[in-house]
């Protein structure tokens, strides 16, 4: 072997243990980060009502825009009057839609669940589909819907990005995206396996008490020295 090929052989190695060291580097930061989450918010959970997976696609519909708080106001009634898929698929738009007139967006609500409900009966019978690409296919379903689905009906290892999870996730270094799914990816990369579906509810916790996106409490914030906001990371 010549100088030059031993010496391309040394320079690979060396470049191999570095990336090795960034690599333990970063997963030894994310699940440092995860620690304290875990200690800040015990037993963290979705606050959507729900008992099936049914209910839960109806209150994740319900949800944009909306506090969880306030779908839950609704849910009950609106479960008691249309209990199943079968039921809201024959329902009258207008009527759902004076049954959760509290909520945002309502009447565009409304419609997306009857029509959800309608594909549901007539392609799945009946039942919420528990693959990605089928329940992107209903009405009024995009990524966050169907990660909060997957993730909270069918105990399935992804995360949902919503406005806190985008915005804490950023803050702390845990992805570096300038929109929603490439955050996505980028926290199912960095984020241990079985851990993204707490991780979701982990941050979002933490968006809603202490990360807010406006005024955040940086002074109350266990994680400030991994975070970018407040001087913790660097740029």
């Amino acid at each position: 072997m010549s100088m030059i090929s031993r010496y391309l052989a040394y320079v690979k190695q060396i470049v191999i243990i570095f990336v090795w060291g960034i690599k333990v580097m970063q997963r030894d930061r994310v699940e440092a980060i995860l620690h304290l989450l875990r200690a800040a918010y015990p037993g963290a959970r979705s606050r959507l009502n729900f008992r099936n997976p049914f209910e839960l696609l109806v209150a994740a519909i319900l949800s944009a825009q909306t506090t969880d708080d306030q779908v839950n106001k609704v849910t009950g009634e609106l479960f008691r009057r249309y209990p199943t898929p079968e039921v809201l698929a024959a329902a009258d738009p207008e009527e759902v839609a004076a049954c959760i007139k509290s909520l945002g967006l309502y009447r565009t609500k409304a419609a997306h669940l009857v029509a959800a409900c309608r594909t549901l009966v007539r392609e799945y019978g009946g039942r919420v589909p528990d693959k990605l690409e089928d329940l992107l296919r209903l009405p009024g379903v995009g990524r966050k819907v169907a990660n909060v689905v997957l993730s909270n009906a069918f105990g399935r290892d992804v995360i949902a990005v919503d406005t806190h999870v985008f915005r804490v996730a950023n803050r702390l270094g845990l992805a570096r995206a300038g929109d929603v799914r490439e955050t996505e990816r980028q926290l199912m990369a960095a984020l241990p396996p079985g851990s993204r579906g707490e991780a979701h509810h982990l941050l979002i916790y933490h968006g809603r008490e202490v990360c807010r996106a406006r005024n955040p409490r940086c002074r109350d914030c266990t994680l400030r020295s991994y975070c970018r906001e407040a001087g913790g990371l660097p740029e």
